[in-house]
């Protein structure tokens, strides 16, 4: 890859993390200016039914287009191809980030919807997804430490996720919910998710165009 491409490569990416750091922003300010909502008890997306709307769809979308310049990014230093299991995951979750804006969260205080349910849907394929790519770009490049990060991340997105699932299914019995706050299991899964996305960026970011995935032979850096 000529260094000028590379330079435009590492741009994109640079900019996917600010999509990034734009979103932590905007969703950790909710934390501190929408104090009607328990960040132990509620969940991110009970921001979106007050009067700050407007700053969690802003975070939301922010993150979306983060992540769709760090696939970008990701596909051009070859890290990943296009159509590959990694690939797709990412496309997903950005794709499932503009569904969960696009229909809120049920509102209790209204009753079950249809929007409602579509967003919590969306929502689990959105947190299933980055620890998806993670794991796949980990595996093949696993001779890496930026791989090593991902494979971290995405093992401990999938148990805390794996937390959350069994804390809904086990929701009737006694003590549970108590165990296991749905909103502070949630935001934890998020911040991992997060910074996974945010590890893939700064893999883009670096001046080596692509190394070579284990097995392989190796090929010639470049630096930009």
């Amino acid at each position: 890859m000529p260094a000028l491409d590379h330079a435009r490569t590492r741009m994109i990416a640079a900019l996917g993390l600010v999509g990034v750091g734009f979103s932590v922003l905007f969703v950790g300010t909710l934390h501190v200016v929408a104090t009607d909502v328990s960040p132990v008890r509620r969940t991110i997306s009970e921001y979106a039914l007050g009067e700050h709307r407007w700053m969690f769809d802003t975070g939301v979308l922010g993150l979306c287009v983060g992540s769709v310049l760090v696939l970008l990014a990701l596909v051009r230093t070859g890290l990943l191809s296009w159509p590959s299991p990694g690939a797709v995951a990412l496309g997903v979750w950005s794709v499932a980030l503009v569904v969960i804006v696009a229909f809120e969260k049920t509102n209790r205080a209204v009753g079950p919807s249809v929007g409602g349910v579509i967003h919590r849907y969306a929502s689990l394929v959105a947190f299933m997804s980055v620890p998806v790519a993670a794991l796949a770009l980990g595996r093949r490049w696993r001779d890496d430490r930026f791989a090593a990060a991902a494979r971290i991340l995405g093992t401990l997105a999938l148990v805390v996720l794996g937390a959350i699932v069994l804390r809904i299914a086990l929701r009737r019995i006694p003590g549970v919910s108590e165990l296991v706050p749905l909103g502070l299991a949630e935001r934890v899964l998020a911040i991992i998710e997060v910074a996974t996305v945010a590890v893939l960026a700064l893999w883009s970011l670096r001046p080596v165009i692509v190394p070579h995935p284990a097995g392989a032979p190796a090929q010639a850096a470049v630096t930009a």
